[in-house]
């Protein structure tokens, strides 16, 4: 079998049963990473308490970390392309845990965004490098997919048992748990990848090129901080100087990878039509899907009364639908078709936010499982079959590259979506009335958020405090039901788009040939 393949650097590990515990290891990675992104939402009211910072520090605490990753993808994509995505895995790993240390233990705000910032740049290097790793572990199609489907039912896993772990550790430990849990993981990442995973690397690179790595932060934190801002605060002076700037770091970006003899992404990746439409079926599906993932533990702890354990529990029936779906995949769409699997995963998904719009803060939790449960599966389906095309419309020395593009388009999928939706849900909760006769002190700090609401009723009398917070409750719902709505449109959207552009778009049969 090994001679059908045009390997640079051959290793029998790649077809023996070794490759599937390096797979194990790989999602480890995945895994990780997802958790990571979710837990310090439930950590946030803890740390705030020890670390008091202001109100800017505690939103660059929970964004830093995106926008570094955001910023950072493309480049380490390439640099593992370049250096060996093996050798970036694994130095990745070993800076992912080291630096979750850094923020167990942080003392002040300004060492928490920091280490914030730090475990970005770690983690920026591990998510395409794993999806790069599988497109050269598996040869056969079939198992590439399958595989696929495993690394990315990890990851939908880890974005819902997050909450989980979160909730069992801050009830029972000090909110630095949850950071030290990656210490773990990591290091039997490291201890059984140095000897399961194979190297793999572009065989001719060239230089790597640091003006590209530049313009590529620069543009992608601009244009998202921008967007951030714009939507939490409305516009300044700041927000054009960052958005302006940040795009036409990305515009130049473009241009010089075009003049490059050895780009840090090769543009004509773009030309094909497949890759281009998985791409922004990705990007647009995260957008519409953001403000429901954002907003949801809000709704099942502030709203529905639940505690954090049981929030976290309760968002499971997404996570088995993601798994489950992710793993058939890739035989649904050989059996019917990637359009069909892609678009009518992403209809399902709308269907099912459409229906989320008219949830209230009494709805039973059923039906909100069975909402969750269509959500994950129509996500299963349609970001492995996208992952599977984006990895198979580029030659195998392409793959990191190729892998940080989706990766991309996810992070900023999310950031533009948690702006725009989460500007909605803001709009419309701080449009409710406070009660007649409520502090003025009392009245700004429910209008801040839903939390804020739920802390400074407690100087209320009882009767008045049950008032303010149902008003405030009855807001969120209704922004949560207006977000969720736009939502729908969006994925409605994608998915006749997807139709289109995935037009005779199908994944490969057997042994692949690069």
């Amino acid at each position: 079998m090994s001679s059908m393949e045009r390997q640079p650097e051959p290793s029998p590990e790649l077809y023996r049963p070794g490759r599937w515990i390096a797979l194990a290891v790989l999602v480890l990675a995945v895994l990780l990473v997802a958790v990571d992104a979710t837990v310090l939402g439930l950590a946030t009211p803890f740390l705030s308490e020890d670390l008091e910072p202001t109100a800017t520090q505690l939103l660059w605490i929970g964004d830093v970390y995106s926008f570094v990753i955001a910023g950072l993808l493309v480049s380490m994509g390439s640099l593992g392309d370049r250096i060996g995505r093996k050798k970036l895995l694994l130095c990745g790993a070993t800076a992912f845990g080291a630096v979750s240390v850094l923020n167990a233990y942080a003392q002040t705000p300004e060492m928490m965004i920091l280490a914030r910032a730090l475990l970005g740049v770690a983690g920026a290097t591990l998510m395409p490098s794993t999806l790069a790793l599988i497109r050269n572990l598996f040869h056969d199609a079939r198992e590439r997919s399958l595989a696929i489907g495993i690394w990315g039912a990890m990851a939908s896993a880890g974005a819902a048992v997050g909450p989980v772990v979160g909730g069992f550790l801050l009830e029972h430990f000090w909110w630095g748990s949850v950071f030290l849990i990656n210490l773990p993981v990591m290091a039997v990442l490291v201890v059984v990848g140095i000897k399961m995973i194979p190297e793999s690397k572009n065989p001719a690179p060239g230089p790597w090129d640091p003006m590209s790595v530049v313009l590529s932060l620069v543009g992608m934190v601009g244009v998202v901080y921008a967007v951030k801002e714009l939507a939490a605060h409305g516009g300044s002076w700041q927000v054009a100087v960052s958005g302006f700037g940040g795009l036409a770091a990305l515009v130049w970006f473009v241009r010089r990878q075009f003049r490059l003899p050895a780009p840090l992404l090769d543009m004509r990746l773009f030309h094909h039509r497949g890759f281009s439409g998985a791409v922004l079926a990705d990007l647009l599906t995260i957008l519409g899907l953001s403000g429901l993932v954002f907003f949801l533990s809000q709704f099942l702890q502030l709203v529905q009364g639940r505690g954090p354990l049981e929030a976290g529990l309760a968002e499971l029936p997404a996570a088995v639908g993601a798994v489950t779906a992710g793993l058939l995949a890739g035989t649904t769409a050989r059996r019917f078709s990637v359009r069909s699997v892609v678009a009518g995963g992403l209809a399902g998904i709308g269907l099912a936010l459409a229906a989320v719009a008219a949830v209230h803060k009494d709805t039973a939790y059923p039906l909100i499982g069975a909402l969750l449960l269509v959500v994950g599966v129509g996500a299963g389906f349609a970001f492995t079959v996208t992952s599977d095309v984006i990895l198979s419309s580029v030659p195998k020395e392409h793959a990191g590259s190729a892998s940080a593009v989706s990766e991309t388009a996810y992070e900023l999928g999310a950031a533009l979506g948690i702006a725009l939706l989460g500007s909605i849900v803001t709009g419309v909760y701080q449009g409710f009335n406070a009660p007649a006769g409520t502090p003025p002190d009392v009245a700004t700090a429910a209008h801040e958020s839903l939390g804020g609401a739920v802390e400074a009723s407690a100087s209320l009398p009882e009767a008045e405090a049950t008032t303010l917070v149902s008003a405030a409750q009855d807001a969120f719902v209704d922004g949560l039901g207006a977000a969720s709505a736009i939502g729908a449109v969006v994925l409605m959207a994608t998915a006749v788009a997807a139709w289109f552009l995935l037009r005779d778009q199908e994944l490969e049969e057997g042994i692949v040939h690069d």
